[in-house]
């Protein structure tokens, strides 16, 4: 696979991943990723990885700075369905992801961006009066 799938769901992207995450998989990712965030004007994105068994040190990078460049492009991250074992490996890797939302599955990921857009949108319109 070349590509990883990206699907529009209103206002927000998902974002399976279902196969090993490769360096360039995960580049790939992030181009298509923020082109798509550009394209739309998504205000959210949603990457489940509960398919993932293993991430190294590169991917956990990727995954932050996917989370980075969408925060610039104005659009929430919500990371879903980390299992134990990837926790534990980037905790040892000394990666936090500073920045990068978590939640146990799609359900609690899609109220967190579904918050996180509401308080957006009230903010602005505090702005604007």
């Amino acid at each position: 696979m070349d590509r990883i799938p990206i699907l529009r769901m209103g206002d927000f992207l998902l974002v399976t991943i279902q196969v090993d995450m490769h360096d360039q998989l995960a580049m790939t990712l992030q181009d298509d990723l923020t082109s798509q965030i550009e394209k739309t004007g998504a205000k959210g994105v949603l990457i489940d990885i509960s398919a993932l068994e293993m991430v190294d040190s590169f991917i956990g990078r990727m995954i932050a700075n996917i989370s980075g460049m969408s925060r610039i492009l104005d659009a929430s991250t919500v990371v879903v369905g980390m299992q134990p074992a990837v926790a534990i490996t980037l905790v040892e890797l000394g990666l936090s992801l500073a920045g990068v939302q978590t939640a146990l599955n799609v359900d609690r990921g899609m109220q967190r961006l579904r918050a996180d857009v509401a308080g957006k949108e009230a903010d602005d319109g505090r702005h604007q009066e």
